[in-house]
């Protein structure tokens, strides 16, 4: 079992901090590992709170888990304050394990998490111990005082962070500039790579914190640093598509979705495989099952049974009508249509005996 570790802040919401890095390190199959630096009291709303937690404390956490169970790759989120940052800085240095820095500065709510005399020993102590920095464009603003309005204006920023900062490698994260496009820019071993996704609309509530987290629990499973990232990017592409619906804010990002996808298809998969013979005589039958809501929202998670053939991505006639239905009632997330006529069910199994066949 790989571990990995992360060196931030708590946030009692569930959304970001430890809390993400530990369900994203889960994700990946890798043992997560904690030195809690503040405790906040924190919604999807607003930081009500903060309580640092003192240096020397943070330093044990680290030296206990690092001494005991190893550390394959760690990663830094919110440090709060300069004495947090040197203290954390002189214990990494020394046990010299893969770090991913995610520079945090502000929450979602728009709340400082790194005080103003702390941003000096940030870059100066911190980042030159980093193996990758993940800034957004802000973050990447505020470290390296370059204005960033373009896709080249990040990349200057990245190579700055690298070249003139000493981090190993930077991505600079796109979000905020508008493209039609997520692109994320690496710098790494003196060239350019950019990561791009679809722009989606959903919850980004520790996005962050999740993908700072994705890179060094890949970095710990042994992926070169450029797979990683790749990785990262594809993970919190889907964990905002299907953020978590919860509470009056900015709703959490899904670290979960990274496995439910894959497991649920595979059931939806042995479902209708399961009732493959009992249709082999009726040729005009269509059987679709969707995925649970969110997930079955997306044609692609729908499953098609048609001809003793088994596909996902329902075409979108008949994947609408099963999609309306759902949002009725959860549990009808199949379909079988037969000789014109519609039957709802909770499984494969029911629709079929439903039928009579």
């Amino acid at each position: 079992m790989r571990t990995a570790l992360t060196i931030a802040g708590s946030d009692s919401g569930g959304g970001a901090g430890i809390e993400a890095d530990l369900k994203t390190f889960a994700s990946f199959g890798v043992h997560g590992l904690v030195a809690v630096t503040s405790v906040t009291a924190q919604n999807t709303v607003e930081v009500r709170a903060i309580h640092d937690i003192p240096p020397e404390v943070v330093v044990s956490q680290i030296e206990a888990v690092a001494d005991d169970i190893g550390v394959d790759a760690a990663k830094t989120g919110m440090l709060s304050n300069a004495g947090i940052i040197k203290a954390v800085a002189k214990t990494v240095k020394r046990y010299g394990f893969p770090l991913v820095v995610d520079p945090v500065m502000v929450a979602k709510s728009g709340a400082p998490l790194l005080r103003e005399d702390a941003v000096n020993a940030l870059v100066s102590r911190i980042i030159p111990l980093a193996s990758v920095v993940t800034p957004n464009v802000p973050e990447a603003e505020r470290l390296t005082g370059i204005e960033i309005k373009t896709l080249e204006d990040a990349k200057r920023a990245a190579k700055l962070i690298v070249e003139e900062l000493g981090a190993g490698a930077a991505v600079v994260k796109g979000g905020h500039l508008g493209l039609g496009e997520a692109v994320d820019v690496l710098y790494h071993d003196g060239r350019f790579r950019e990561y791009r996704a679809e722009f989606v609309k959903g919850c980004t509530h520790g996005t962050g914190c999740s993908f700072s987290a994705a890179i060094a629990a890949n970095l710990a499973r042994g992926k070169p640093l450029e797979e990683a990232v790749g990785e990262a990017k594809r993970f919190i592409t889907m964990g905002i598509r299907y953020g978590v619906r919860l509470g009056h804010g900015h709703c959490p990002v899904n670290q979960n979705a990274w496995r439910d996808v894959p497991a649920l298809k595979w059931k939806v998969y042995k479902e209708l495989d399961s009732v493959r013979s009992a249709l082999k005589g009726s040729e005009d039958a269509v059987l679709i099952c969707a995925l649970p809501l969110p997930y079955g929202a997306d044609r692609e998670n729908i499953a098609v049974l048609r001809d003793g053939k088994i596909t996902f991505g329902a075409p979108e006639d008949i994947a609408g009508v099963l999609l309306r239905k759902m949002r009725e009632r959860l549990e009808l997330r199949c379909l079988l249509i037969l000789d014109g006529e519609y039957v709802f069910g909770t499984s494969p199994v029911e629709v079929v005996r439903k039928a009579g066949l």
